[in-house]
């Protein structure tokens, strides 16, 4: 079967349940909702712009019905980056982003303690040093072994693209441990980014499987 689906969306009903689930936006509107949605993929991509080299894991949005405020929750590998000398960073983006929904923001920074074991910083990591002209099949082999030593059951990294400036674009995937991608109890973990090469982009894709959650999932941020 072709892996169309997001493994993340996939297991919103079932892995991904009850109060203690963590949507990416948490808001709820009954007339606006094509507004709402598009301040969020502004806000998204403001974010993903003005810090590229932060070690973006996640951005979490939260909107209150009633006092107009918006909660930002950015979790970062390097938060020093993001909230710069005395807050001077964060400061600027709060007012950025207070620009882009004309309502007042709240910016909030979490630090990813293991970003090892993180798919989304696995994939950034992997696709920077793709950019650094590194060699593609040590860099995946490098970010498979950090994984599995920081204690993830299964990895699985794909890259797609002119992998190692060759003519034709063809795809190699390493993986390691047990990745079950159609296990809906699985906690898998995944990310994609692009590394902008001079041959093209090369896109690289990691699966981390967590192993089997219990009814209660916690944040792994």
């Amino acid at each position: 079967m072709g892996q169309k689906i997001h493994p993340e969306g996939f297991r919103l009903g079932v892995t991904r349940k009850g109060e203690t689930v963590d949507f990416r936006s948490s808001w709820y509107s009954d007339r606006e909702f094509a507004s709402l949605l598009g301040e969020d993929l502004k806000m998204r991509e403001h974010i993903a712009k003005k810090l590229t080299r932060a070690g973006i894991a996640d951005v979490k949005i939260r909107k209150a019905a009633e006092q107009g405020e918006v909660v930002v929750d950015i979790h970062t590998a390097r938060p020093g980056i993001v909230i710069g000398k005395g807050g001077s960073e964060v400061d600027n983006l709060r007012g950025q982003l207070e620009r882009i929904t004309k309502k007042k923001v709240q910016v909030n920074v979490r630090e990813v303690s293991r970003p090892e074991l993180n798919a989304a910083l696995v994939a950034e990591s992997i696709a920077e040093q793709l950019e650094g002209r590194a060699a593609f099949r040590r860099t995946m082999k490098r970010a498979l072994t950090s994984a599995r030593r920081s204690g993830a059951e299964g990895i699985r990294i794909q890259c797609s693209g002119r992998l190692g400036g060759i003519e034709m674009s063809r795809t190699e995937t390493i993986s390691e441990g047990r990745v079950p991608l159609h296990t809906l109890d699985a906690d898998i973990d995944y990310g994609f980014r692009e590394a902008k090469t001079q041959m093209g982009q090369i896109g690289v894709k990691v699966w981390i499987n967590h192993g089997i959650q219990d009814d209660s999932v916690e944040g792994r941020s």
